[in-house]
């Protein structure tokens, strides 16, 4: 089975570049089957990780960026991949 995981954060207002750098080079405890980093208008910045594990599995993900560099705490969500075409 396939989890995917996403991790969301906002970045303080015209620190995006600052936080999408954070996200790229921040390594996991571990080597997912996939790793992808996007962003969107609003200095926002989105990594999704999938993994070959049960849904429920203990499964490393990023941190918190500290709060000099976003504006809230992290969104964090977890799917379970159901059809891939």
């Amino acid at each position: 089975m396939a989890v995917a995981l996403m991790w969301e954060a906002r970045a303080l207002e015209g620190r995006g570049p600052e936080l999408l750098d954070w996200a790229r080079t921040r390594p996991l405890p571990g080597t997912p089957l996939r790793r992808e980093t996007l962003s969107a208008p609003g200095d926002r910045v989105l990594v999704i990780t999938w993994w070959e594990a049960p849904y429920d599995a203990d499964l490393p993900e990023l941190p918190e960026p500290g709060p000099d560099l976003v504006r809230r705490a992290v969104h964090r969500w977890r799917f379970e991949s159901l059809d891939v075409s």
